[in-house]
């Protein structure tokens, strides 16, 4: 009796001890309902009523437990965003690029030593250090952004249907870099591109079909890059902007590799499933391992296979973000507390980042973001004269210029009109008619004059003052017409009074102002042109750096 008692007591036991691991097994982790109303209040911030909007979605531990879909997919149609809604995530793409790419290594077919020109060897004849697979990857290669080239020749990528021929040939006709391949990083579209077609070449397949087989061995059916504009499937999450009232525009984009995929939010957060539990039929633990990390043998520490690597409230997290027009989408993953959160919007009046940290806060249980916003200085400092602060201020190619009219303050800013300043303290100013915008001068550790900006909304920002000596400095020099051969674009520079020039092109006429003996600020369009060695006919070369393109060389030929 006592041994059947034993027996079926033990039985008891095991059969609770299973039972409590299967509910374990499939219970799905679970939010708060107050987690829950603030991830909604959050996700539905910046979608007003009849108006485009978001889908939001997080998955924690390899569940998914949270979707919102709020606002249109289609104002014309009245139809709403749901799970089958298809949005453009842009260069979050990059990642499914890369995925492609580890394939292909694990399968022998690629290394990532090889050099690009192995597959091009029409790109960058004249450039002896190797461009190699990696580069492309962290965006370490110097290839410059072919966008940034186009603006460069006066056209507007999104006017036109440019494909991935177009890209090449672009590139083709380039002979230098930004940088040395590998030295450097610095974000450039080029990469993916050239990414995508060595997948075609390697797989011998089109990479449009190569990445529909994977998206279908990931359980993404609805994901999908674009070569042809006009077979995009649908249901499409229609991108609008709005300026006094919402409109919408056509996508006749072809290019790819860098951006320009469709999918859902379902798909998206069954790849972030995925990654979570390193299960699927078709990639193996290694390779989604890898995925998620840094490039081995690189000095690049923030970019990996198209995977970002940042903080937030000092907690380290992975990212990645896509903007094109007003489809934008931001993937955050938080491996460490095992959760990811992806959003995608249709609205060029969202704000997803802000949105996606915010929902971050949630889970981590942490105050929301502040901005660092200060609408004045902390102290006021010493008394400054008014002549002692004049003079020409920079910071990153963005000039303020200070100067004295009839005993009074005015700044300068290219674009817009002078401004007359009143002194508020010893050392701070504001703006004559809207006393919000202050100016506080101090000096920095080098004891160099300058100019902090408070305004609200507005992030402050400090420009120094640059103090050159220009007596010897001949300014017709620069006078003449040049061009780069590259690209074809010419302009012409002219000397004006002070240190302004002219400068045209074929479409614009610009201002210049020398910044120093070494360097031209075209301060409207975000151009610094860097006076380069003297030839032995006198004359300069000068390269142009703006965003993605550095140092494309311009040579004075007349």
């Amino acid at each position: 009796m006592k041994d059947n008692l034993y027996a079926i007591t033990k039985a008891l036991v095991l059969c609770v001890v299973y039972i409590t691991l299967d509910s374990c097994k499939s219970k799905p982790s679970q939010l708060s309902n107050l987690q829950i109303q603030r991830l909604d209040s959050i996700a539905t911030i910046d979608v007003p009523k009849d108006a485009p909007g978001v889908a939001v979605g997080i998955v924690l531990n390899g569940e998914i437990v949270y979707e919102k879909y709020a606002g249109y997919a289609n104002l014309e149609d009245s139809l709403l965003i749901e799970k089958n809604s298809r949005f453009n995530i842009a260069s979050n793409g990059k990642q499914f690029t890369a995925l492609a790419i580890l394939e292909l290594i694990e399968n022998g077919k690629l290394k990532l030593e090889d050099d690009i020109r192995t597959f091009f060897p029409e790109l960058y004849p004249a450039v002896k250090d190797k461009i190699t697979v990696a580069h492309l990857l962290n965006h370490s290669s110097g290839i410059r952004d072919v966008y940034d080239l186009w603006s460069l020749q006066g056209l507007t990528w999104w006017e036109h249907t440019f494909d991935n021929n177009d890209v090449l040939e672009l590139l083709k006709k380039q002979t230098e870099l930004n940088f040395v391949p590998g030295s450097k990083y610095a974000y450039s579209n080029s990469n993916y591109m050239l990414l995508a077609e060595i997948v075609a070449i390697v797989s011998e397949s089109s990479f449009v079909d190569y990445t529909n087989k994977m998206f279908s061995d990931l359980n993404m059916p609805n994901t999908s890059f674009v070569a042809d504009h006009t077979a995009i499937k649908g249901p499409i999450a229609e991108p609008y902007f709005n300026f006094d009232t919402w409109f919408n525009y056509d996508w006749i984009w072809n290019a790819h590799g860098d951006g320009n995929i469709f999918s859902t939010l379902e798909d998206q957060l069954e790849f972030e499933k995925i990654l979570q539990t390193k299960k699927n039929q078709r990639f193996s633990k290694k390779v989604l391992i890898q995925s998620q990390s840094l490039i081995p043998n690189s000095t690049i520490e923030n970019y990996g296979y198209g995977v970002e690597f940042m903080e937030h409230q000092n907690i380290p997290y992975k990212y990645h973000g896509g903007s094109t027009g007003a489809w934008k989408a931001i993937t955050a993953r938080f491996e460490n507390q095992k959760f990811s959160i992806v959003t995608l919007t249709n609205s060029g009046k969202t704000d997803p980042m802000t949105q996606t940290l915010n929902s971050a806060n949630v889970l981590l249980e942490l105050n929301p973001d502040t901005n660092d916003i200060k609408l004045q200085p902390d102290s006021i400092g010493p008394y400054v004269e008014i002549d002692a602060i004049t003079g020409m201020y920079e910071i990153e190619g963005y000039i303020w210029e200070f100067v004295v009219r009839d005993e009074e303050l005015f700044l300068l800013r290219t674009g817009r009109n002078d401004t007359k300043l009143i002194r508020e303290a010893d050392n701070v100013f504001q703006q004559w008619n809207d006393a919000p915008f202050k100016q506080e001068f101090t000096k920095n550790e080098k004891g160099e004059m300058q100019v902090t900006a408070y305004y609200p909304n507005t992030p402050t920002f400090t420009l120094t003052r640059r103090n050159t000596d220009f007596s010897d400095f001949d300014f017709k020099a620069l006078d003449g017409k040049y061009i780069n051969e590259e690209t074809g674009v010419t302009f012409e520079i002219n000397y004006q009074t002070g240190l302004k020039y002219s400068i045209k092109n074929a479409a614009d006429d610009m201002t210049a102002i020398l910044l120093s003996t070494e360097k031209l600020v075209i301060n409207d369009y975000g151009y610094s042109l860097i006076i380069g060695m003297e030839k032995e006919d006198d004359t300069h070369d000068l390269f142009l750096t703006s965003g993605r393109i550095q140092n494309v060389r311009f040579s004075k030929v007349e």
